[in-house]
């Protein structure tokens, strides 16, 4: 017999009895049941009942154990009663009769259960997350993450894709968040940096003529910390291919997120028809450029109904260049208290508040009437109008925020998704998708520069000529894929031209010597025969967080960083020693 397994917790069924069989695992719970005890043995694969009354050998010795030690189990392989079988365990007809046991593993007193689905604070969790890791849960996200990523590749592989590494020690580059740098050693006051996304060598590899690549990346960011994203690293589906436009892009990646989704969520529908949606109507329909299309609200401008009306404020706000006054429409969602909730959830974001109008049944039977603050202010002729547009009616409301669309879309947006889930509107068990397109290749920074909005690696549309009228004009071939109001995807058409990569880094105040600087290797490449080519990534982390229903990140991670961004198990970041820094020639500077 095999020196610590004859067979898996997952492996023994009813042909089974009689056999002689020996077991390794994980106590996942005692049980003393007057005489006769019973452990539920757990190892990676599945759970096997073991039991042993007074005159087992191994009784003594089963007596002694506790939760989480690690022993081997010989016994033989007994059915269960009829009434005690158990259907929630492939192994639930039979149990183990211990004649022997042997402690491989003793554990100490646990600082966080194993067995259950206790809550238990982030830091204790991260500080043992491998005990966490052996929660059933976590245990069925990480097999749920790997089998994702196995399906990922294959489907890569059967679309004709070729999976290349790229190199993890690489040079900084403007990818829109921080660098992660690392010292040289052989070259003092050098520094390396981790890459953000293989962006320029998947580039490279198309010029070297490779037609389809792929790779299971890791990528490095100094970022915040957020629900949805890791502070430090993450991986991701990175893809490239030459001689195609954004369609082309479109019509290999669908195959492959969709049929992901198909596999591993089957008991919700994947919706097919991935609609394209301009970044600037996104911002106006939804609030948001990733939005969650389960929800069917779309909001609408309803300026010219406000403007020059009795409502003052926004009759005011009107008259300045700029300001618009936006509805939010809520089926279903006609009556003052459901209004002044929303009222107090405007509040809570830090406005003042929302303006609103609801439409019922008119007091004196005479049909629909609109009430309101809003309603009495603006007159019957105006609410009657907004409610066309809107295309509400007798029991529905409309929400309004008014001013410089970028002051209040994001908080719009967000009232949007909460009226939704309010009234039961946001359609549940289902993923939609949508491409965002026609991102702005440009924005303005705070104090008044151009700079890039995305990619600067994107082609811009128009090619050279776009770029010598406005840069805030100018859209690119930028993409991404949104589901549930999650951003799944980012990519875009490559800028392949080296007269336009200049001109387009030129209006962003980066001067030709600064862009053969940065990215000489691809300039260099380009000049040498470029072919078009264009792609994206996926973020393999915020795909299974979907696909397993968690809230955070973290929670589909094997070793996540805490929100701080600190590895808690093994003490990252840590101090370096002095030898270290003197081998590096650095000196940490003292905090003024």
């Amino acid at each position: 017999m095999h020196a610590y397994r004859s067979h898996t917790c997952n492996d023994l069924k009813a042909a089974h009895v009689g056999n002689q069989v020996r077991l390794s695992g994980w106590v996942h719970r005692v049980r003393d049941h007057g005489g006769v005890l019973f452990i539920d043995l757990r190892d990676h694969y599945g759970i096997t009942q073991v039991i042993a009354d007074s005159d087992s050998p191994a009784f003594a010795d089963m007596d002694k154990v506790r939760a989480e030690w690690v022993v081997q189990i010989d016994g033989w392989v007994k059915g269960r009663d009829a009434a005690l079988v158990n259907p929630k365990l492939p192994t639930g007809e039979v149990e183990v009769y211990a004649t022997a046991l042997t402690v491989l593993g003793a554990a100490e007193e646990l600082p966080l259960p194993v067995f259950g689905d206790v809550e238990y604070p982030e830091e204790t969790r991260l500080t043992y997350r491998f005990l966490d890791l052996r929660r059933e849960k976590l245990h069925r996200n990480m097999m749920l993450r790997s089998n994702v990523v196995r399906s990922m590749r294959k489907r890569m592989w059967d679309q004709g894709f070729n999976e290349f590494q790229t190199p993890i020690i690489t040079a900084s580059s403007p990818e829109g968040a921080r660098d992660f740098l690392v010292p040289s050693r052989l070259h003092p006051g050098k520094f390396y940096a981790l890459p953000q996304a293989p962006q320029q060598f998947k580039q490279l590899i198309m010029v070297a003529g490779f037609d389809r690549y792929f790779q299971i990346a890791p990528c490095f960011r100094d970022e915040d910390p957020r629900a949805d994203r890791s502070p430090t690293d993450f991986y991701q589906l990175d893809i490239e291919m030459s001689f195609v436009e954004q369609e082309d892009v479109f019509a290999a990646v669908q195959p492959v997120v969709q049929g992901i989704f198909e596999e591993f969520a089957p008991n919700k529908k994947t919706y097919s028809d991935w609609t394209k949606i301009a970044y600037r109507d996104s911002l106006k329909w939804y609030g948001s450029d990733k939005p969650d299309l389960r929800n069917p609200i779309k909001m609408q401008d309803v300026s010219a109904h406000f403007a020059g009306s009795g409502f003052a404020i926004f009759a005011k706000l009107l008259e300045q260049d700029g300001n618009e006054v936006r509805a939010i429409p809520a089926p279903t969602g006609g009556s003052r208290k459901f209004c002044d909730r929303m009222n107090a959830f405007a509040q809570k974001e830090g406005l003042p508040g929302m303006g609103y109008i609801f439409w019922r049944e008119a007091e004196d039977g005479s049909g629909m009437e609109a009430a309101g603050p809003l309603a009495k202010n603006i007159g019957p002729e105006r609410t009657e109008a907004i409610r066309v547009q809107l295309g509400l009616n007798k029991g529905d409301a409309a929400f309004f925020l008014g001013g410089k669309a970028e002051n209040f879309e994001s908080i719009a947006g967000r009232a949007r998704n909460e009226i939704g889930r309010e009234l039961g509107l946001t359609e549940q068990n289902c993923f939609k998708f949508a491409w965002i397109v026609d991102f702005p290749m440009y924005e303005k920074t705070d104090d008044g520069k151009i700079d890039f909005s995305h990619n600067p690696f994107s082609m811009p549309q128009g090619g050279l000529e776009a770029l010598n009228g406005d840069p805030l004009a100018v859209y690119a071939y930028q993409y991404d894929l949104a589901c549930n109001g999650y951003e799944l995807i980012s990519g875009g058409i490559r800028n392949h031209k080296p007269e336009i990569m200049f001109k387009a880094f030129e209006l962003a105040g980066y001067p030709n010597s600064e862009v053969e600087k940065r990215f000489g290797g691809m300039v260099k490449a380009f000049k040498y025969g470029a072919p078009p080519h264009g792609g994206c990534a996926a973020g393999i982390d915020r795909i299974v967080m979907l696909l397993a229903d968690e809230p955070n990140i973290r929670e589909v991670i094997m070793f996540p960083m805490n929100q701080r961004a600190e590895d808690m198990l093994m003490g990252a970041p840590s101090e370096p020693t002095n030898a270290q820094m003197r081998e590096l020639s650095l000196r940490v500077a003292a905090k003024d």
